[in-house]
């Protein structure tokens, strides 16, 4: 685990390899900006969850952002879920209080409010590549939105497509597409979800969760067919903001 000056109030990023993340260098900059010394954030790159108890029993800790892997695995270790958390069944925010660890879900705000701006009439149907925790968030939101929406995953299960399943049809009735595998992302962006790409149009809503590198293959495949595209820089952002106003609630 990476260790920075300890202050009073710590706040830090669960996961694992996150020494890419967004996250500390964000709330490092918004502490400075105002002018929170006494607040730091911090990196708990951990190989399995188990080293979650360890993680908590450090001194002054106020709050958590979770990543990939945990965001499911976490849960069982909280002590109440905030309601829209419990329906998504993923968490990427713990707040601690008196009363223990609460889990929350802000990926799905942050999807939201990136996404609600680029929808047109036609966007009925939508295709969620990948399954794990950060799809959970995804589903909950086009769920929220009417848009109907089916999973990709690469290995056969009930009421899912796999890759091989998309075709010519599949994919003209699915108009929008999420990408939350973390194919494509810094170094390995050559990398890209099989999806074929032939099939695309200017119908086409293209978002990656992705932020790193900005484009991924898969937005640049989709915007030369004519596709509006949108990567996961607003969606952290608004997530992250959401996160930092759960933690200062009284």
């Amino acid at each position: 685990m990476v260790k920075i000056g300890k202050k009073e109030n710590r706040f830090g990023l669960l996961g694992r390899n996150i020494s890419y993340s967004f996250s500390q260098g964000y709330f490092t900059q918004k502490f400075k900006d105002l002018g929170l010394s006494d607040h730091s954030y911090e990196n708990f790159d951990i190989p399995d969850i188990s080293l979650f108890k360890k993680v908590i029993s450090e001194n002054n800790l106020r709050g958590l952002n979770v990543t990939i892997p945990y965001k499911e695995e976490v849960i069982p270790f909280l002590d109440q879920l905030d309601v829209s958390a419990e329906k998504i069944g993923a968490v990427n925010t713990i707040k601690f209080t008196e009363q223990g660890l609460i889990g929350y879900n802000t990926d799905a705000t942050g999807f939201k409010k990136s996404l609600e701006p680029l929808l047109k009439p036609h966007h009925t149907k939508a295709l969620i590549l990948g399954t794990g925790g950060a799809s959970k968030a995804i589903f909950f939101v086009l769920n929220e939105l009417e848009i109907e929406s089916t999973y990709v995953s690469r290995s056969k299960k009930q009421d899912q497509f796999t890759y091989e399943d998309l075709d010519k049809e599949t994919i003209e009735n699915h108009t929008v597409i999420v990408n939350c595998t973390p194919l494509g992302t810094h170094p390995n962006i050559s990398e890209k979800p099989a999806i074929p790409y032939e099939y695309l149009g200017n119908r086409h809503l293209l978002f990656d969760l992705i932020y790193n590198p900005e484009k991924t293959s898969f937005l640049t495949l989709g915007e030369k067919k004519g596709a509006t595209i949108r990567n996961g820089a607003k969606m952290l952002q608004e997530q992250a903001e959401k996160a930092w106003e759960i933690w200062n609630r009284p």
